[in-house]
């Protein structure tokens, strides 16, 4: 299970006064937080900072041997942070004090409360982690040193510094959970006192704490900490339209009141004849959740009825649905506004009844129904470990979901080693709303909105999702881009020897379906090229009248020294990349055996390389011979300019980690190649049974009227072949237009029946295929 869910708060002995060594007497600035240094006193503002205000609040939960543990914890931040002001004129330690005391609100251990005090000590003033490690022990130095690659995200400039920080974010966070929750806690505080910083930066910040630290709060379960980032992100990036929002709230608040009060006590009478005992409460929504559902329904906040919703907590699971009944009893629920929650929770584990009623003046009213454990993993979340120990099924729920999220992190990061791409895939997991789908046999999938049968496969087993061929969604074929809807059913159809097309990249939406996508086409394009490479290399060694099975482990080792490849396979994958010349790596070999030694010169020499570039009109002239089947994959790529199809005489370009390029011999493009890099050109031809369709254009000039378009296709189809793309010149009211198609035909042959069918039609003045260019 990734990261550590149930961290110990294990007794550190402290030997000696920590001494804090410092880079400078000069303060250092954070680069992405607010709470900066640089300021200066404030008379107005207290210079000394108490630590009372917290130990107080460990008293109460905290064993009384680890409390001088926080203390020296404080004393050494304290002497780290001398000096140092926050821009709102505070002592800079006033900062990781309350980062302190807002875990200390989540009831997190020793050690996270330690590294809540210490978290800027290593960016700000350079203390070491072995200096940490020498006081506070190796895993209280691992927090701070987690926090510290936090705070080196630096939004919306040097876009791949940023990913490589956000990507060493998450994988600290992975590995101990404790990390973000006290990135949260220090974001959280930041935003609370973000007022003293210039208007630029605070919407910098507010746009990172939305787009990245709110979803993570979210995705985690920390609901109350997720609506307060969102707020203050909203207050910050929009200043003037919160303002506006927030005295329309404040109105309407007085307006509402009695409405409220008029629910509130008809429902509470309702519960006790019902004789169920519950805790009703009344809530405001956010400004950001009103400013949200303005945006979505394009309304006014004056149409905007339903600002207030009421929670219902109950003592037992049935509870919740007895009181359901109850509720629609008394006002009439909204179609379609009910959602199952406690059935099928969140991606975050929340459970509750959602249902949306038709209140006493016609206003809809939101009623959320659940029992006070799901109410404790609503509001705290992952947190909830640490705040309550009672180990409920909720909690359980929300810990289980949490370490699956951490395990899928893991996963995409095993197979994106790109950070960019790591920052795209897992901010689509971080997404909030999510859909719920079936397997066959009634498996319940969360899958984020706007998912696909290929993310659902995927979702299900990586194998499902690599042989996926095609989709039924409720018992119809569909087709794969096909966005799913909650409660649709999903059944993937499959082939044994189908693998992902990289098309699919294109729609589908979960960062582990993308991350196998990707990771499944490079190493089938790798097995590819090595299987290219092995054939140019035997073919190369075949000239020379040498045998690949002949080869010994002396051959092997001198001839891995010289390319500089580590194993057969990669040097293989290099030469079907066009990375290495498998002509001059026999010759090589062959001098190497023959003389022991051989220069670089000589064997270029050795080789016929480079030979004299063609004359005016000639076609280049290759130095060696390879079949193509049709079978070679990625690893082979047919020109656009000119468009090869079987039967043409050909010809091949290895181009540096491109694979091999095929021309056809009087290719202009392939002429102007040959000029530039005469040593990457092979000689190709067809083998005598070729597989596959291969794209080809075709012209034809036909007589402007209705419905030569329909014919001609027509024709064509008739003749199996795929039209892939057509276009016509812009032509109108000339006599003839130009028709453009792009087919796929099995070889010459095929094309030449289809040229023989559009013929047929009186209507074409002349028909062809397109020159290459």
């Amino acid at each position: 299970m990734p990261g550590n869910l149930h961290p110990s708060g294990g007794g550190l002995a402290l030997r000696k006064r920590p001494v804090v060594r410092r880079k400078s007497q000069q303060t250092v600035a954070v680069s992405a937080d607010c709470a900066v240094s640089g300021g200066v006193p404030n008379p107005e503002r207290p210079l000394v900072v108490s630590l009372a205000k917290l130990l107080e609040r460990l008293t109460g939960y905290l064993p009384e041997p680890d409390l001088p543990q926080i203390r020296a914890a404080y004393r050494f931040a304290d002497a780290a942070h001398l000096g140092q002001y926050r821009a709102s004129g505070e002592p800079y330690i006033s900062h990781p004090v309350a980062v302190a005391e807002i875990c200390a609100d989540w009831k997190l251990d020793t050690q996270a409360l330690m590294a809540a005090l210490l978290h800027d000590t290593a960016e700000d003033k350079g203390i070491t982690q072995a200096e940490l490690i020498e006081h506070f022990g190796s895993t209280v130095a691992m927090l701070v040193d987690g926090l510290t690659k936090l705070d080196k995200i630096q939004f919306s400039s040097r876009e791949e510094n940023q990913a490589e920080s956000f990507r060493k974010m998450l994988l600290a966070m992975a590995r101990d959970i404790r990390v973000i929750l006290v990135k949260l806690a220090d974001r959280l505080h930041n935003m609370r006192t973000l007022d003293a910083m210039a208007p630029e930066k605070r919407r910098r910040i507010a746009t990172e704490t939305m787009e990245i630290y709110a979803p993570i709060a979210y995705r985690l379960g920390l609901n109350q900490v997720y609506r307060e980032l969102q707020d203050l992100g909203f207050q910050h990036g929009h200043p003037m339209r919160y303002a506006v929002l927030s005295q329309a709230v404040r109105v309407a608040r007085g307006n509402r009141r009695d409405l409220v009060d008029r629910i509130l006590t008809a429902t509470t009478k309702s519960f006790s004849d019902a004789g169920i005992s519950v805790q009703l409460h009344g809530r405001e929504k956010t400004l950001y959740s009103i400013y949200r559902k303005m945006q979505r329904k394009h309304r006014s906040f004056a149409h905007v009825q339903d600002i207030f919703g009421f929670r219902v907590i109950v003592p037992e699971v049935l509870d919740c649905y007895r009181a359901l009944g109850v509720l629609h009893a008394q006002y009439k629920p909204m179609p379609g506004k009910f959602e199952d929650f406690i059935a099928i929770p969140k991606l975050n584990g929340y459970q509750s009844l959602h249902t949306t009623l038709i209140g006493p003046t016609g206003a809809p009213v939101e009623f959320q129904i659940r029992t006070e454990a799901m109410h404790r993993v609503a509001e705290s979340g992952v947190a909830a470990h640490w705040l309550y120990k009672s180990g409920s099924g909720a909690e359980d729920i929300a810990r289980v979901s949490t370490a699956t999220w951490l395990q899928s992190l893991l996963d995409i990061q095993n197979e994106n080693r790109d950070a960019a791409e790591f920052i795209e895939a897992v901010k689509v997991d971080l997404a909030p709303e999510a859909v719920y789908v079936f397997t066959p046999k009634s498996r319940i999938l969360a899958l984020p909105r706007g998912a696909t049968p290929v993310d659902f496969a995927y979702a299900v087993h990586t194998a499902l999702g690599n042989q996926t061929v095609a989709a039924k969604v409720n018992g119809e074929l569909v087709p794969l881009r096909t966005e799913l809807h909650s409660g649709d059913v999903v059944d993937i159809v499959t082939a044994a020897h189908s693998r992902p097309n990289p098309n699919w990249l294109a729609f589908v939406r979960t960062g582990r379906a993308r991350s196998k996508i990707r990771h499944e086409l490079k190493v089938s394009q790798q097995a590819e090229s090595q299987d290219l490479g092995r054939r140019l290399f035997v073919r190369a060694l075949a000239q020379l009248g040498m045998r690949l099975d002949q080869l010994s482990t002396v051959d092997w080792t001198r001839l891995l020294q010289w390319s500089g490849n580590k194993s057969q396979e990669e040097m293989f994958a290099d030469i079907g990349l066009g990375k290495r010349v498998a002509d001059i790596l026999a010759t090589r070999l062959q001098m190497e055996s023959t003389t022991g030694d051989a220069r670089p010169h000589d064997v270029a020499v050795a080789s016929g390389l480079p030979s004299p570039p063609p004359q005016a009109g000639d076609a280049p002239t290759p130095r060696a011979s390879l079949q193509l089947d049709g079978t070679e994959g990625a690893s082979v790529h047919y020109a656009d300019c000119c468009r090869p199809i079987p039967g043409d005489a050909i010809l091949g370009y290895l181009g540096k980690g491109e694979g091999l390029t095929v021309h056809l011999q009087d290719c202009p493009q392939a002429r102007r190649l040959f000029q530039k890099h005469p040593r990457s050109w092979i000689d190709l031809n067809w083998a005598p049974s070729v597989s596959g369709l291969y794209q080809v254009r075709l012209s034809a000039v036909v007589t402007n009227g209705r419905g030569v378009l329909a014919r001609v296709a027509a024709s064509i189809s008739e003749r199996d072949a795929d039209i892939r793309h057509v276009t016509m010149d812009d032509d109108a009211g000339q006599p003839t237009i130009e028709l453009h198609f792009l087919l796929a035909v099995r070889d010459r042959k095929h094309l030449a029946d289809v040229l023989r069918a559009v013929r047929t039609h009186k209507f074409v003045v002349r028909a062809g295929r397109a020159k290459a260019h």
